[in-house]
């Protein structure tokens, strides 16, 4: 496990995986039309409509993580003396 790693830690790995991962993102996204929907609501009719959706999700997710954060679950630094 080290060596795997080690491996991915190496910069020109790195570059070459993010490049492999955001084709996968985007060639999803440009078959997107072409598969068959059974949308409920009128908005998941438009392209790329799950994608933008969990995006926005997660950005909201650790914008409200970072707001409990500073706000409720952080302590004041004399806190332990």
């Amino acid at each position: 496990m080290k060596k795997f790693i080690e491996f991915m830690d190496r910069p020109d790995i790195r570059k070459k995986t993010r490049w492999i991962l955001i084709a996968i993102l985007i060639g999803l996204v440009l078959i997107d039309p072409f598969m068959e929907k059974h949308p409920v609501f009128a908005v998941e009719k438009l392209p790329a409509f799950y994608a933008i959706y969990g995006f926005l999700s997660c950005a909201l997710i650790v914008a409200v993580s970072k707001i409990i954060g500073k706000l409720w679950l952080q302590k004041r630094e004399d806190y332990y003396d």
